[in-house]
This record gives structure tokens, sequence and C-alpha cells, in this order.
């Protein structure tokens, strides 16, 4: 298979480049990047891309998986599919799945599911790699290690529970028994006893709203916490779900003394603050929760600074019915792989926020590098691991719009503008 895309804006953070280009595309590599190429077959398919972006796949640090054990939620093929339309060339999943991906076997399982799903597709229309996060517990129950270095014989991608391990004397001794396997190691820090019952950021607006609050502090005493495990024991250590101005403040401290360190945010937190509760839709229950204005300011700063080093999706499908409750009792969670590149880059590059190339590297060079992984330049003989969006097409979020299975954002029924037209993985 092979393509010409004509005029096509090249956003491409490995090289520094946003710059228009015609792209030759053949047999799942980059063959030619040039300002004009016309030494090409006269049956060479062109495609005139003025006013389309293309950049390199973009890169999904954490979200959820409802197979094995939630398959209504969502399955495999599903959020394999979600995360294509959504431009994703790479994905990786936690493990707290039912049961918990805390073994060997169950890895093979699902890289086993996976392989299934490809074989016999070309090239050019492979699903995104997908990895896999291993348990730190077993059963993600935080009370007992898993066999750390099975797992990461297993191949998968790092370890993480995806739920906040309160026991620092555990926490510790993980961080001792990792060191030694090169593996990535992500923390979500939270103080599960100051949160206690909250669904919603302490301040004006839970009072208003008259919702249980959870203190700043419930995330960044647990974070310093963290911090201080990481400067004795130096391993290195990714933070998840950075939420709050006062944890920016801390992993900048962190990062200029010189801790070993990333961190992400997830795309919600970069968008809405608590003022959107208002609505009381379940899809804005999440955890941790919205943050108040001032600490929105302060994520997407860091997010361009790099002391926020990439925004993860944290993709989160919960059926109709598990989401039809009071605010307060709802699970927290909501989609994003579909929505999320349209969605910031309307609200954070249209409106001049952020640079294009801020953005993207964020979604997607930046992840990788937290995994210890690289994406390629776009340039020729690389592999085509590309993402191809429309930033005027508009569309309706709804049902049938849709790859997952599951309908959980408070975007649902909204006009969108911007929209994934194609990736390469």
């Amino acid at each position: 298979m092979i393509e010409l895309l004509q005029k096509v804006r090249v956003i491409d953070p490995v090289s520094e480049i946003d710059e228009l280009f015609d792209v030759l595309i053949a047999d799942g590599y980059i063959q030619e990047v040039a300002s004009h190429i016309t030494d090409i077959s006269p049956d060479t398919p062109i495609r005139d891309c003025r006013g389309l972006v293309i950049g390199p796949g973009l890169v999904d640090l954490y979200s959820h998986s409802g197979e094995p054990g939630f398959e209504e939620r969502e399955t495999l093929l599903s959020l394999l599919q979600s995360a294509t339309a959504g431009g994703f060339t790479r994905i990786n999943i936690l493990p707290n799945t039912s049961p918990a991906i805390d073994n060997p076997a169950l890895v093979a399982q699902l890289q086993q599911k996976k392989a299934e799903g490809q074989r016999g597709r070309a090239k050019e229309n492979l699903p995104p790699l997908l990895h896999i996060w291993g348990a730190i517990t077993l059963d993600v129950a935080g009370k007992q290690m898993t066999e750390l270095a099975n797992l990461a014989s297993a191949g998968v991608v790092g370890f993480s529970d995806g739920k906040p391990l309160e026991n620092l004397a555990l926490v510790r001794r993980v961080l001792e028994y990792i060191q030694p396997l090169g593996k990535p190691v992500a923390f979500w820090p939270s103080d599960r006893q100051l949160a206690a019952n909250g669904v919603m950021r302490e301040g004006v607006d839970a009072l208003r709203f008259g919702l249980p609050p959870i203190p700043a502090s419930a995330e960044t005493s647990a974070l310093a916490a963290l911090l201080e495990l990481v400067a004795t024991i130096g391993t290195p250590v990714h933070i998840m779900r950075v939420s709050t101005s006062r944890s920016v403040e801390l992993i900048a401290s962190a990062k200029a003394a010189g801790l070993p360190i990333t961190a992400s945010t997830t795309w919600m937190h970069l968008l809405l603050d608590t003022k959107a509760v208002k609505s009381y839709n379940t899809s804005l229950h999440l955890d941790p929760p919205l943050g108040n204005p001032r600490d929105v300011v302060a994520l997407r700063a860091g997010v361009r600074t790099g002391v926020i080093d990439a925004i993860a999706i944290d993709h989160t499908p919960y059926s109709y019915e598990e989401k039809v409750q009071a605010f307060a009792e709802a699970p927290p969670g909501a989609i994003g792989l579909e929505l999320a590149l349209p969605l910031l880059w309307q609200y954070l590059v249209e409106t001049e926020e952020f640079t294009a190339l801020e953005l993207w590297r964020a979604l997607s060079t930046s992840p990788a590098e937290c995994l210890g992984q690289k994406v390629s330049a776009i340039l020729p003989h690389q592999p085509a691991e590309l993402t191809l969006f429309d930033p005027q097409q508009t569309w309706k979020v709804e049902r049938k719009s849709l790859y997952t299975l599951s309908q959980n954002t408070p975007w649902l029924g909204q006009q969108l503008k911007g929209h994934v037209v194609q990736t390469w993985c």
C-alpha cells in the first residue's frame, strides 16, 4: 500500500517541526518527506491534506480494560478500536481487571488475544500496540507483593496497581525490589483516610453543591511521603493522576533537586474544574476529583513547562446502569480515548494557550519517554506510526459514533470540532 499525502501540516515533537510537507507512505514506512514530492508512479493514490495535521501516533500511559471480568463495559477489541479512532497507536492497560493482572499466565493470555486480533491484517491496518501494566500487589489489594521478576520476564511494560498504595513500608520494599528490574513503576498518591467519603475537591463549589469534599492534602501529603522514599531509595518513579496546584509545586521542587521522577495528569483535569460539577453529571465524578480553577491553571502550566511530563487518558468505561445513580454513589471515571485529542485541541491549541507542538508532545513522545520507549521522528525510512487529524471536522458524540462500548462522558450528545482521519500503527 502506497499513498502520497500532499500539503499536510507535519507536527513532529522529535524534530521540533511544525510545517507543511508532502509525505509519502509505503508498506508501513515513511518513504519521503519534502516540500513537494513529484517522483512517484502514475498509479500512486494522492490525498489532498490541506487543513489536516499529521504527527507521531498518540501514546496513552494508562487506561482501563473491561476484559477480563467486565466485558459489558469494554472488551479488548472495543478498547483497541476506540484507541485507533482516537489517534492512539500505543495503549497501556492497568491491571485492576477481574482477575487482576498479577501473574504471568494472565499477561500471556491477553497478549495472545491481541495477537489473534491482528492475525491476517495488513500492515497499514494493524491495531494499536497493547502494553500491560503488571500489578504491584496480589489482586491489587495493596497487601502482598506479586512476583515482580516473573511479571517482568512475562513482558509487562511496568508496574502499577492503578490504586493508592498507603502502606509506606510496602512502597519502600517495592522500590527496592523493582530497582534492578529496569521497569517503570507508577504510583497514585492519595491518602484514603483524608479523602474519606469525599467525591469532589474541597472548596467553595463543594459547599455550594452540597457534596462531600476531598482536601487537596489527601493528594499532597501522600505525594510528599512518596518523594521522600524516592529520595532515599533512588528508584525512578512515575507519579500518576496529578490534580492539585500544590502537587505541581512539589514535583517541580523534586525535579529541581534531581529526583528521578516523571509525572502525568489526565486530560479531563486540564479541561474542567469544580464549576462543571454543577450539572451533577456522574461522568464528572472522577478520582482524583476535578480541581478548583487554580489547580487547572497550575496543571496546564505544568504540562507546558514539562514539570508534568505527559497527559494520560485514564479511559474508564462503565455501563449505563452503573452510572445512573446519585453523583456520590456512581463509580468514578469517564471514557476518553476518542474524545481527548479533539477537545484538547479545541480548548488549548485553538485558543493559543498551548502550541500544537506542546500538546502533541504531551500526548505522544513524552508518555513514551515515561515508559522508557522512543517515538520515531517523521523522517524517511522510519516506521509509519502516525496520526492524521482534521481540526475542523465536526461530529456528534453518540452511541453510533463511538467504538467504545460505554457512554460515560459529559460530552455525550454534543457536537465536537476535530476528528481523527486515520492512524498508521
